[in-house]
């Protein structure tokens, strides 16, 4: 039987499992999941658009980061859809099901400069991040320590990414 999630896409009703969390915290953790699931794909997407655009003096060092930052990013994305499907859940992973559900900010398309890039990486990081420390708090709530803790590492490395395209931006004067 399917019902609909708040993105409106139709999902089954989570699957019998022996994972011994309750059936009622899997399914929010698997709504959680895919919520997520949806904002990474967009950060995912995002890292690319910067790194195929970038341009200017610092051309080859940012387009290098963007693509690190890339591969970080498909992990976590993998991370989180393989938790959600570990809890018996439907994993929400097409593209267009992420650019309807992502709570991240549009990506500016019409930049270049290496700089204006580092600003638009930096709010959508930025968003992202905030978002996981969130999920850490609904995940331990619900007493799902391993969620929790797929969003704890997810965080960590996401405030490493932050810090390291800031960087680009804070030098002292």
């Amino acid at each position: 039987m399917a019902a609909k999630n708040n993105g409106g896409v139709a999902t089954k009703r989570v699957s019998r499992t022996r994972n011994d969390l309750p059936a009622d915290t899997r399914k929010e953790m698997i709504e959680l999941l895919n919520q997520s699931l949806a904002d990474c794909i967009d950060l995912e997407t995002q890292t690319k658009q910067a790194h195929w655009n970038v341009r200017g003096p610092s051309f080859w060092g940012l387009h290098k980061l963007f693509d690190e930052i890339n591969e970080a990013v498909e992990a976590y994305v993998d991370l989180i859809a393989e938790r959600a499907a570990q809890l018996g859940g439907t994993v929400l992973g097409t593209a267009r099901v992420a650019a309807e559900r992502s709570r991240l900010p549009e990506y500016p398309h019409d930049i270049k400069d290496g700089m204006a890039h580092v600003t638009a990486l930096s709010e959508a990081l930025s968003t992202f991040g905030r978002a996981a420390r969130e999920a850490i708090d609904t995940a331990d709530e619900a007493e799902d320590k391993d969620t929790a803790d797929v969003f704890t590492e997810i965080s960590r490395g996401i405030d490493q990414w932050l810090w390291f395209v800031e960087a680009h931006v804070q030098a002292d004067k």
